[in-house]
């Protein structure tokens, strides 16, 4: 347990922002998820829609702190990759 003032202040206000993290990261980690099952289930016009909506919420993640601004673009490179190898692969099967 924290002594001194300031440490019991510094606790409340880490409490806080732990609180805060997750919920961002938390949010940004179900969009993936959601993405992510729209491609393995063949839905890629549906995922093509919902692409920018998850970059948006990657790169507010970043801005808030939660993870570092070269992940977010990690990130939203890998799913934009994602897409276009399965847009990619659904156009060769049906030419």
């Amino acid at each position: 347990m924290p002594n001194t003032r300031q440490a019991k202040k510094r606790m409340r206000r880490d409490a806080k922002r732990r609180l805060r993290n997750r919920y961002h990261l938390s949010r940004m980690r179900t969009y993936i998820k959601k993405f992510r099952k729209m491609v393995e289930e063949g839905r890629l016009e549906e995922a093509k829609q919902f692409l920018p909506e998850v970059i948006s919420v990657i790169y507010h993640t970043a801005s808030k702190g939660v993870i570092h601004k070269n992940e977010a673009a990690r990130r939203a490179s890998r799913l934009t990759i994602l897409l276009n190898k399965a847009l990619e692969s659904a156009n060769k099967s049906q030419g």
